[in-house]
């Protein structure tokens, strides 16, 4: 079952990023990493093509507040986002009246393989179970993307099921594997 989801006040942190809502001012830097071929894609959307489809979204995100902008304190940088999306799939019985959501995730490709993604989820996963209360988390990635896959387990997501996902360009179906976190 969906939890109800409004992340307006929360700002997260951790030793390198912060994490807050996002504002009009992120446009340059999330165009930035969204325009780079391959890193939208391996979300399972298209790179961005036009400043205006990066604005369309962040505002988007704005509206429905519950994805996080990971900021890179050094310098304040928006390199990535994190959504505490609703979830895709359907759910065995025994989580049927339980608390969940689906982590959606997405990094600026300058900052892939320094730990950035598995800080930024840690920090999450920790605020959806000890003060969102949450039963669980899911999250899913494309087969193919062995370093999504590596973050789940580092953080001990077991695998669920296997799926096909549709992507939101191209109808292109993807063979992906969801996996699951339970807050024992």
């Amino acid at each position: 079952m969906n939890a109800e989801i409004n992340i307006s006040n929360v700002i997260l942190e951790t030793d390198r990023l912060i994490l807050r809502t996002w504002e009009l001012k992120d446009l340059d830097d999330f165009f930035e990493y969204a325009s780079v071929e391959g890193v939208g894609e391996k979300a399972g959307w298209e790179h961005h093509k036009s400043k205006d489809k990066s604005l369309e979204i962040l505002k988007m995100f704005i509206e429905e507040k519950k994805v996080f902008a990971i900021v890179l304190k050094e310098n304040q940088k928006v390199i990535g986002s994190i959504g505490i999306e609703e979830l895709s799939e359907e759910l065995d019985k025994d989580l049927d009246n339980l608390l969940g959501r689906e982590l959606g995730y997405v990094l600026n490709k300058d900052y892939w393989n320094k730990g950035i993604m598995k800080e930024a989820v840690s920090k999450v996963v920790d605020y959806c179970f000890n003060t969102l209360k949450l039963n669980f988390l899911m999250a899913s990635y494309f087969n193919y993307n062995i370093a999504s896959k590596r973050v789940l387990e580092n953080l001990n997501f077991k695998f669920y099921k296997d799926i096909i996902i549709e992507t939101r360009y191209n109808n292109i179906k993807e063979k992906s594997t969801l996996m699951l976190l339970k807050n024992d």
